[in-house]
């Protein structure tokens, strides 16, 4: 029997180095997701309080 088109995208290879590295694109999504949140945050967080401004 022949590979499904999506059985086909998933190279076995793949699965070998996420045994074997752990799974860095998954990593990766919630270390961005983690730095998209705390950047809102700090921004957000950085409008409700005036910058201290420094006098000359």
């Amino acid at each position: 029997m022949a590979p499904t088109p999506s059985e086909a995208d998933q190279a076995p290879i793949y699965e070998d180095l996420v045994r074997e590295r752990g799974d860095v694109v998954a990593e990766a999504q919630t270390s961005a997701e983690h730095t998209q949140h705390r950047a809102a945050q700090l921004l957000s967080s950085n409008h409700a309080e005036p910058a201290h401004r420094h006098q000359a």
